[in-house]
């Protein structure tokens, strides 16, 4: 845990300076400094009751700070959700324990709430004399009175929510509407400050802190207990899992894309997204990984709660929200200037109303996976898979937004196409496993029309390549590479070791180069997508690149790339969507789920390869 001095720019730290706490339900950020800029409630797609993150000056923050604070360092309690931030003064350090709290004897792995419906902070200083500040200060504006020893909140934007703050030591209400109030400490003295939002009286936060982050340590290592990797980066694939964990909608079995809306793919661009929801596609690649480590009953909910939306709705949707929904549609929210001036700031997801035709795939993924995990298809859920395979018979061909969800004129993209391919694929597969009526022979043709209009149309001669998107007979536009193509094994389109997927690995690492072994996901200047401005290194993408150097066989050069991906991760252990290859900074949501799946998948992919290299199987 070294210690480092505090650099803001803008006003704001880093990206990369915040950790995740969070009970199933809801999550916030907690920066090196001692503040939380980030906290939605009451769950993670709510509405954000601070967002300091998102505007320095008018976005709130839940701070727990010492006065004069000179450097600090953070970390988790090992295979816990639980933060620690050290801080350091001139004349003391301070120990911050941060966690939404867990209930005595909860069970991580059941689909049920386990948390409180609080965050609890606990202040302890370690040697000296500190001054240390408490400030509570809504985005919105609240209205505040001392009731109890507390402080009551009326929360306009969710007028339905108790919310209750209470601190150990005198608060006061500032001039500007914040909740306030300073305490000077000596080594071994403790300051404790709760805010509730259940509008239940938790009383244990005020007598016993200590035992209420005692049982959710406990609650976090029994889950723990549950990963079954041994092969390379441990910790860190530990970590991506309790990180996945943290984003898991424990009631529903929902994983989110990320904890975080807004946070810039470009430092002042416009490519800025809410990530609070949950993509099909997500749901696909997270089922495999979670299943590789363990997490069989995070997988099993997942793809559980992915298929129940799809029986409910009679089709499938690109992404949802926790309520099983397409996401709210999409709005600029002019009161917030954005990270680092970075707007607009964002709500909702207008990619949730786009064509994306790698949809069919994704879910038909999901069942299949399902289905191989001893799940059952009931006649409502197979009436609408079969549909879905059809649908993707008769879209193939047209143009969409693609994976990357461009905002532009649509094209036939190779992904999607691909994807279009695993659907009629795993239809049949799901047919033939449990014995539901289907039309067997014209499903295998058309799945191999589709395969074999890929083979060729997305195949560029003169560069020996596959490009972006098909290229109908007679020549045309056959457009840039595109990081997806190295996702083509991982969906068993082409085979790694194939010399065509070999000559496209090389292609794309050589066209898509951000430098260091980070690759961008397409060229804005080949691939239109309809936005100004740059974006980051694409981290996936590099994940990717393992898998397919591994499946080559070239296991120096993927083992090798893999650990460099990996020390990227901060020293929590966390990864955003996107870097900066510039200066290695973070770019894009945080903590970015994908990109935790990346490190959990390339890591078992290695280790499976590397066995059979050595003549042994699977780890």
């Amino acid at each position: 845990m070294p210690l480092r001095p505090l650099t803001r720019t803008d006003g704001y730290l880093p990206i990369e300076d915040h950790g995740l706490i969070g009970d199933g339900v809801t999550c916030a950020l907690v920066a090196r400094d001692g503040s939380i800029p980030w906290l939605c409630l009451p769950t993670f797609d709510g509405e954000p009751f601070v967002a300091g993150l998102l505007d320095a000056r008018r976005g709130g923050t839940f701070a727990v700070t010492p006065v004069g604070l000179r450097e600090a360092a953070q970390r988790y309690l090992p295979d816990t959700g639980v933060l620690v931030t050290e801080l350091h003064t001139a004349d003391g350090v301070l120990e911050l324990t941060d966690c939404l709290p867990l209930r005595s004897g909860a069970d991580l792995s059941e689909p049920v709430p386990a948390g409180r419906g609080e965050i609890l902070r606990t202040a302890r200083v370690l040697s000296g004399s500190v001054e240390v500040e408490v400030r509570l200060a809504p985005k919105d504006g609240v209205q505040v009175r001392s009731e109890l020893e507390a402080w009551r909140i009326r929360w306009p934007a969710r007028p339905d929510l108790d919310l209750m703050l209470w601190c150990s030591h005198p608060l006061t209400l500032s001039g500007d509407g914040a909740i306030t109030g300073r305490a000077r400490l000596a080594a071994g003295e403790r300051l404790t400050v709760t805010l509730q939002w259940s509008g239940q009286t938790h009383t244990r936060a005020r007598r016993d802190p200590q035992r209420l982050v005692d049982q959710t340590v406990a609650s976090w290592r029994a889950w723990a207990g549950c990963l079954t990797y041994s092969g390379p980066q441990r910790d860190l694939v530990r970590r991506s899992a309790l990180t996945l964990k943290l984003l898991d909608h424990v009631p529903t079995g929902a994983v989110m894309a990320a904890a975080t809306s807004s946070l810039p793919e470009g430092i002042g661009g416009e490519r800025n997204w809410d990530y609070r929801y949950t993509w099909v596609r997500d749901a696909a690649f997270t089922g495999y990984a979670l299943n590789r480590i363990g997490m069989g009953e995070e997988s099993h909910a997942f793809l559980a709660w992915t298929l129940r939306n799809v029986e409910r709705r009679g089709g499938v949707d690109i992404m949802y929200a926790l309520d099983g929904e397409p996401p709210a549609t999409e709005w600029l929210d002019a009161t917030l200037s954005g990270y680092r001036g970075s707007s607009p700031v964002r709500w909702g997801n207008g990619a949730a109303r786009q064509v994306q035709n790698d949809v069919y795939g994704e879910l038909l993924d999901v069942a299949y996976q399902w289905v191989r995990g001893g799940g059952e298809v009931s006649g409502p859920l197979w009436i609408s898979l079969r549909t879905l395979a059809e649908q993707a018979i008769a879209q193939w061909g047209t143009p969409d937004n693609g994976i990357w969800e461009i905002r532009d004129a649509g094209r036939p993209f190779t992904y999607s196409v691909a994807m279009c391919h695993v659907a009629v694929d795993r239809a049949l597969r799901i047919a033939d496993l449990l014995g539901l009526p289907h039309p067997r022979e014209r499903w295998r043709a058309e799945a191999d029309r589709i395969h074999r209009t890929l083979l060729e149309q997305a195949w560029d001669p003169d560069r020996g390549t596959f490009t972006e998107h098909l290229t109908p007979p007679g020549g045309g536009d056959r457009g840039g590479l595109d990081g997806s193509l190295l996702s083509l094994p991982l969906r068993r389109i082409v085979p790694a070791d194939d010399p065509r997927m070999v000559a496209t690995t090389e292609a794309v690492r050589r066209h898509l180069d951000a430098g260091d072994g980070l690759l961008y996901r397409y060229l804005h200047e080949e691939s239109p997508d309809g936005l100004q401005g740059t974006e980051g290194a694409f981290l996936l993408c590099s994940f990717w690149l393992v898998d397919n150097l591994a499946g080559q066989g070239r296991l120096d050069e993927a083992h090798a790339l893999y650990d460099s991906l990996c020390g990227r991760a901060t020293g929590l252990g966390l990864l955003a969507e996107e870097v900066d290859p510039s200066t290695g900074a973070f770019l894009g949501n945080f903590p970015q789920a994908f990109s935790h799946v990346g490190v959990i998948a390339s890591g078992w992919n290695l280790a499976r390869a590397s066995a059979a290299a050595d003549g042994g199987g699977a780890r």
